[in-house]
């Protein structure tokens, strides 16, 4: 009977890492939805969205312009003055920060996923 109780505990304490760190730690790999923004809300937040890096990178008054896309589909200008890192154009998703507002998504940040 020790045997089995030896056994058991550390198999049950595995189990239980496996899982906090599958559900908790692991980062999420799908995009994220801009309905989930309300554009009334500047509370900033992350989003991950695939780069539209064919309808092009602009800078207009001092703002970077690009379009993005989430999971539903929805296309969004996003715009700010941000810092864009290395490799942007060649990236696939990015990950944003910022809020939505009723002209497209005021970027705050930006991240190559």
């Amino acid at each position: 009977m020790k045997f089995l109780q030896k056994i058991i505990l550390p198999l049950l304490v595995g189990l239980v890492i496996f899982v906090i760190y599958t559900f908790y730690f692991a980062g999420k790999s799908d995009l994220g939805s801009f309905n989930d923004f309300d554009p009334n809300n500047s509370a900033v937040k992350d989003i991950r969205v695939k780069l539209l890096s064919d309808r092009g990178i602009n800078m207009q008054g001092g703002e970077i312009v690009f379009y993005v896309v989430d999971k539903n589909g929805k296309v969004v200008m996003v715009y700010g003055a941000l810092q864009i890192p290395e490799n942007f154009d060649k990236a696939e998703t990015i990950i944003l920060k910022g809020h939505l507002t009723q002209g497209g998504f005021h970027a705050h940040g930006v991240e190559v996923d």
